[in-house]
């Protein structure tokens, strides 16, 4: 009998009943009211660390000398090794950076229509000698009719009358 009785308490434990209760936050049937574990927080929030704590964990990490120094300074702040890489290749482009910014004035910072202006200027310096050198023409045409007492025939146009 107590082989039938063992092997009910089996055949009971293996089926899809439980004998915890759900820990996850999700729905239950137990009640209406579903009770959120408060061991587990609603939402992870992204751990932000400044950059005055990065440097001097990793000028403690780079001081570390002896096996395993390493692995506690990294369990002292919660850390994983993916942190060190991570912001030591920030020291290093900081630095890269750093090291390669030309001295002196840096270059004043230009218009985006500076260039269009340019070429509006350029083009009416050329319009302006262009209208020089007919007015030249034309006065010259003027002195010569006049010389040669040809008379100029004046646009007819109803304005000037």
């Amino acid at each position: 009998m107590e082989q039938q009785s063992g092997l009910l308490e089996d055949s009971e434990r293996r089926g899809s009943e439980r004998s915890e209760v759900p820990r996850s936050g999700g729905a239950s049937n137990n009640g209406p009211e579903a009770v959120p574990d408060p061991q587990v927080p609603a939402k992870a929030t992204r751990r932000r660390f400044s950059a005055g704590f990065k440097l001097r964990v990793l000028r403690e990490a780079d001081a570390c000398k002896e096996p395993g120094e390493t692995g506690a300074l990294l369990r002292r702040h919660g850390l994983y090794s993916s942190h060190l890489t991570a912001w030591r290749k920030e020291r290093e482009r900081a630095a890269e950076e750093r090291l390669s910014r030309k001295r002196g004035r840096k270059p004043a910072q230009r218009n985006p229509l500076a260039k269009r202006v340019g070429e509006l200027e350029r083009e009416n310096r050329r319009l302006e000698e262009k209208l020089r050198k007919a007015e030249i023409i034309i006065d010259v045409q003027k002195k010569v009719s006049t010389l040669l007492g040809v008379p100029l025939k004046s646009p007819e146009s109803g304005d000037d009358e």
